[in-house]
């Protein structure tokens, strides 16, 4: 679900196994995208995972870094990782969203080869894009809570006002 000219364009680390199922970006119930988009106000209602499409109104897209379906991320390969960052650049190139945001910091430092990334703004520019590393919101992720990952998306949003 992407366009040309976005304000973000979102990218999950890969599809999982509902998601690929469904059709449908962060599907899985315990995945906390969703609310977390609307919690930091980068949407003025909670969304579902089957409204997608709306985020193109709000200047927003979403990819995956992987294209391949697993049930877990950690199921991909190094060199998937590599290979979809080389993808996921030529699109990023073509599209030239203001911010590319990699939902995942683990995947971002595996796709790019950016061992000490951190969570946040990137020096990366790929094309007239910047790059910013946003928490994973899988419930496996309990490092970050709804709130403080709202707080980093928040972030994000204002850069991209």
């Amino acid at each position: 679900m992407v366009a040309g000219g976005l304000r973000v364009l979102f990218c999950g680390i890969n599809p999982g196994l509902l998601t690929a199922a469904s059709g449908f970006h962060f599907a899985r119930p315990g995945n906390r995208f969703w609310p977390v988009l609307h919690l930091s106000g980068f949407t003025p209602r909670l969304l579902q995972p089957s409204e997608q499409r709306e985020l193109l109104s709000y200047g927003l897209g979403i990819t995956n870094v992987v294209a391949r379906a697993t049930a877990r991320a950690d199921e991909l390969t190094p060199e998937e990782y590599v290979e979809g960052g080389r993808i996921l650049e030529a699109k990023v190139e073509r599209l030239a969203p203001q911010w590319l945001a990699v939902v995942g910091v683990t995947a971002y430092r595996a796709a790019f080869g950016e061992r000490t990334a951190k969570i946040g703004p990137q020096d990366r520019t790929i094309g007239g894009s910047r790059v910013w590393v946003l928490p994973n919101p899988s419930g496996l992720n309990a490092h970050w809570t709804a709130q403080t990952m709202a707080e980093e998306y928040a972030r994000l949003r204002e850069a991209a006002s």
